[in-house]
């Protein structure tokens, strides 16, 4: 009687190890594939600065967050998305920066620093608009939308984060591009892109559900003074 309840023992758990093992494949197969859906799905989008330079009615360029150091100084990620936004200005892509991150915190300011750098670059203070409360991509592209009336943008990040972006605007029903920021090669990247996998599924995820974010507030017009958005 005790070998064969062992048997059946036995048997229970190597059932239970084969169905964890069937649903960890599954669950993998349908990450891979999920993330797959989400480049393949943008990847057209993503363009060269001269098409981008090109396009009419653009409502502004929205230049995505990224840390900026202890000193106040971005960085390196950040420093050249500021720097292809500030290109895509100069060159005629759009009439307004939309500068989006965290600000979260007192002491730490990332689109004040963006915004500090353009206008040192000579672009008028009132073409650069920031948003405080970028505090996620899903975030900044929901704000572009419901704050500043952007209806259709060239999004500027790194292109590993451009095909997430471009998910998510197009899920929110706004008309954008993209133009990549990769002006160098980064250490750490292997991780990051590791980690956009799982980033990519979740705002799948997130855009089908579309939540508000932390916060929404009063409507700026992106045609208007980016003055009124410091501070």
């Amino acid at each position: 009687m005790k070998t064969n309840r062992n048997e059946k023992i036995k048997r229970a758990v190597v059932t239970a190890l084969a169905v964890c093992i069937c649903l960890g494949i599954l669950g993998a197969a349908a990450v891979f594939a999920l993330d797959a859906y989400v480049k393949s799905s943008t990847e057209e989008r993503i363009i060269p600065e001269d098409a981008a330079t090109a396009m009419e009615d653009v409502d502004c360029i929205l230049v995505l967050g990224c840390l900026v150091r202890g000193d106040g100084s971005p960085s390196h990620m950040l420093s050249d998305r500021i720097d292809t936004g500030i290109s895509l200005y100069k060159t005629g892509a759009a009439p307004k920066l939309l500068m989006s991150g965290d600000h979260g915190r007192e002491n730490y300011d990332e689109v004040g620093t963006m915004k500090d750098i353009a206008v040192a670059e000579g672009i008028p203070s009132a073409d650069v608009f920031e948003d405080h409360a970028g505090f996620s991509t899903y975030e900044s592209l929901y704000r572009a939308k419901e704050i500043f009336g952007v209806k259709k943008v060239i999004i500027v990040t790194q292109k590993y984060h451009l095909y997430r972006a471009l998910y998510i605007a197009r899920s929110l029903g706004i008309e954008a591009y993209g133009v990549h920021a990769d002006l160098r090669t980064y250490s750490g990247q292997m991780n990051r892109e590791v980690r956009e996998i799982l980033a990519r599924v979740k705002d799948f995820g997130t855009s089908a559900l579309k939540p508000e974010p932390t916060y929404l507030g009063e409507f700026i017009p992106i045609s208007g003074d980016g003055d009124i958005t410091e501070g």
